[in-house]
């Protein structure tokens, strides 16, 4: 064997390590599959302090995701969520009117959704994971964390035999950076937020 040969060795060895490593990448991306949410077991709230007085409970009413998951290796998921941001409800109509229309907070009419993409996820125990992804909203791109909860894997009374997925995910998100600073800090300026979700295999 030459000297050229034995010193382009070391060089197709990490070539061919760097190939079966992205083959073995697509093989995992591969085995997840799409999810569809239970729109009457889903719910996307949110809470926020009033002056110290109060805790105002609200919800968005409208929302579609899109799931992508092997079961058995929730760090490969792929998860996109998309909220009309005029589905707000607070139970007040003029308060929700107030929030959704005026320029220092949601403005709706410019920015009429809210988008999340998730970029990571990492498992932190066997029921729990870290979700990590940008957030969308009136057009400025943050990166937010939830923590993420399985609460259940299995068959329900109404899933005619498929199996259930339920999911938890918490997080806080600062409405500043997301150039929503009306009444802020006095109004909260962390919103915590709580999804929840039951998810099936698409058919």
């Amino acid at each position: 064997m030459s000297v050229r040969s034995r010193k382009g060795m070391p060089i197709m060895i990490r070539t061919l390590a760097l190939a079966a490593l992205v083959f073995l990448n697509m093989l995992t991306a591969a085995r997840a599959f799409p999810y569809v949410f239970d729109p009457d077991h889903t719910d996307i709230t949110f809470t926020v302090n009033h002056l110290g007085f109060s805790t105002i409970h609200g919800r968005f009413r409208k929302y579609d995701m899109q799931i992508d998951l092997d079961p058995d290796n929730i760090e490969a998921a792929q998860v996109v969520v998309t909220i009309d941001a005029s589905s707000l409800d607070t139970n007040s109509r003029l308060r929700d009117d107030h929030t959704m229309n005026y320029p220092g907070l949601l403005d709706v009419v410019r920015f009429p959704t809210i988008t999340f993409r998730s970029t990571e996820i990492v498992l932190t125990s066997a029921e729990t994971v870290r979700m990590t992804g940008d957030l969308t909203i009136r057009d400025v791109t943050r990166p937010v964390s939830f923590d993420v909860r399985l609460n259940a894997r299995g068959v329900t009374p109404l899933s005619q035999g498929k199996e259930v997925l339920g999911f938890t995910a918490t997080g806080k998100i600062d409405r500043v950076a997301f150039g929503m600073s009306f009444a802020a800090p006095a109004v909260s300026a962390i919103i915590p937020v709580r999804i929840d979700v039951e998810i099936t295999r698409a058919e």
